[in-house]
């Protein structure tokens, strides 16, 4: 892999398979995100929009203890005197609004609470090792867990989310419960983790981008839509995409590697 413009919070790489790996790389404490880390994320996906040669993205962690820790609250974020003004940091740590419709595969290990369901509920797959535990420790802190479960819901469901977010530091949703509750769809093995996430999202580039992208945005903005005006605007996708990611299948060929189960 390449390196890509320098930062101090996260690492930027691509590689000739045209995916893009970004690394959270604070790993002294636990990954946690401040003001710095936020900007640098919202620069990177401009990097991944932009950069016709990235077609996939791995969003991984540097260290061995965690994956994140949410915000860094040893620092101070930097919201603006006026409260009107304040922004949520998930607006800058998301690819969807940033409006980046690349495909993110996110590889999690260890640690994953509070602000890091930021990253997970706008990855597109996730999958983690067995160490990784998944918990909300707002509540726990006498603070009110509004915004990453909102995401969260949209991934297992109100009945697992409210269990998360109302249980605190209480419970700690294994990597086996995880898979169950469908928060991830895989479990690789810490030493695999990182190759296996480059794998899949390797796979993905391999397609055409203008297809993969109008999948991703097709299927999220769904979510914001009612189901006849998600089918409406999905069919329109469907008549821009199509027939540029069909000429180019037929100039080169459909991806057909040998399947593989899960």
């Amino acid at each position: 892999m390449s390196e890509g413009p320098q930062f101090e919070t996260i690492v930027y790489e691509t590689s000739a398979d045209k995916v893009a790996t970004i690394t959270l790389n604070r790993p002294e404490v636990l990954n946690a995100f401040d003001r710095q880390m936020c900007e640098e994320m919202r620069a990177a996906w401009k990097l991944v929009k932009d950069d016709p040669d990235v077609h996939a993205v791995v969003l991984r962690a540097a260290g061995e203890r965690a994956f994140s820790a949410g915000l860094d609250t040893k620092k101070s974020y930097g919201q603006p005197d006026d409260i009107w003004n304040h922004e949520d940091p998930g607006e800058l740590l998301s690819p969807k609004w940033q409006q980046c419709w690349k495909p993110v595969v996110c590889a999690v290990h260890g640690i994953c609470t509070a602000g890091a369901f930021y990253f997970v509920n706008e990855a597109d797959i996730v999958i983690c090792s067995p160490d990784a535990t998944f918990f909300d420790s707002h509540v726990t802190y006498g603070l009110v867990s509004a915004l990453e479960p909102v995401g969260l819901m949209r991934k297992v469901g109100l009945a697992e989310t409210l269990r998360i977010a109302l249980s605190g530091n209480d419970e700690r949703v294994t990597a086996e419960t995880a898979l169950r509750i469908s928060l991830v769809t895989e479990i690789v093995e810490r030493d695999r983790l990182w190759d296996r996430a480059h794998e899949i999202a390797a796979g993905i580039a391999r397609k055409p981008s203008s297809a993969t992208q109008g999948t991703v945005r097709a299927i999220w903005e769904s979510l914001d839509r009612p189901y006849r005006a998600a089918m409406q605007q999905g069919l329109i996708y469907t008549r821009v995409g199509n027939p540029i990611g069909q000429a180019e299948v037929a100039e080169k060929g459909p991806d057909r590697p040998e399947p593989r189960s899960r």
